[in-house]
């Protein structure tokens, strides 16, 4: 009987094509973060590791660093411990927070994405231009926050700083806009039909509409080939964490082209049995603070259901 039975799940797994995208788990920023910040606490083992929030939106990683002794806080004690270092997270941080850090007494190991590092730079050279500055994004993700300190910073007037989530954000703060010139930033991980939206909106608002397309070329071939092959396939599956502002948009687009799930751990394939058993072509892709790991975990789950 037993051997029967599995006779049978053969038959049926074969008929299964489960395909994993390419572009898929951890971006070149989330792992240098997480690479280097391992390497700080094996190097110097006897100095006080901390990452101010959490340094990817990935549960797992954060347990793994807690148990290699790097701590996640959400605030620093003042003044600092003796050899303590505090790790400035993927996301970024304002130039404002990270003077105030060194004046507690920390070393500060700044491990922002490069791409972050970009929008940041580009959004100060806007204000400084005098441009109005639009910030296409997430209000309270930590990236977008610190994009917006920084551009402050340096603006003439802070009002002429704004952040949206959405073109009717936009329009019912369109006032602010009159007479202005504008400078747009987008916040790396978004959606480019967002930015595209907003720029056909404003096209013929004013005489100086400046755009910098921010969102990272890990995010842009992500989002290309998770739609390729959601239109190849029965059932989607984006793995990571609900908190990840790359992995929501990753399901909110295949959500759009194909049924999909948004799960963070393989476990919860138990609750979609009925949907998996009747998919043929399934998909999986996942955010860029997912680890290589569990994507296979997922993989090896659907083969077993």
């Amino acid at each position: 009987m037993t051997l029967r039975r599995r006779v049978v799940n053969n038959i049926v797994n074969s008929q299964k094509n489960i395909v994993i995208a390419s572009h898929s788990g951890f971006c070149y920023g989330v792992k240098r973060a997480v690479e280097t910040t391992k390497k700080l606490k094996k190097d110097h083992p006897d100095k006080n590791i901390y990452i101010l929030g959490e340094l990817i939106h990935n549960s797992d990683v954060i347990s793994e660093l807690e148990q290699l002794g790097i701590k996640t806080v959400l605030e620093l004690e003042n003044p600092a411990k003796e050899n303590s270092i505090c790790v400035i997270r993927s996301h970024g941080a304002s130039i404002d927070l990270i003077n105030e850090i060194k004046k507690m007494g920390y070393i500060v190991v700044d491990l922002t994405c490069l791409d972050v590092k970009k929008v940041q730079d580009t959004a100060i050279n806007l204000v400084s231009e005098g441009y109005f500055l639009l910030i296409l994004g997430h209000k309270i993700h930590p990236e977008v926050i610190a994009i917006e300190q920084n551009a402050k910073k340096y603006a003439l007037n802070k009002e002429d700083v704004l952040v949206i989530g959405s073109l009717d954000e936009l329009k019912q703060n369109e006032e602010l806009l009159k007479n202005k010139k504008i400078g747009i930033v987008i916040q790396t991980t978004q959606k480019i039909e967002f930015l595209k939206e907003v720029v056909d909106y404003l096209i013929d608002k004013t005489k100086d509409l400046k755009i910098a397309n921010t969102i990272c070329h890990s995010t842009y071939l992500r989002q290309n080939e998770a739609k390729e092959l959601g239109k190849r396939s029965d059932l989607m599956v984006v793995a990571g964490s609900k908190k990840s502002a790359n992995t929501t948009h990753l399901a909110e687009i295949l959500s759009k082209i194909t049924p999909t799930l948004h799960i963070e751990s393989e476990k919860e394939l138990d609750n979609f049995k009925e949907i998996i058993k009747k998919s043929k072509n399934i998909g999986i892709t996942a955010g860029a603070s997912t680890p290589d790991y569990i994507i296979e975990k997922i993989k090896h789950k659907l083969e077993t259901i």
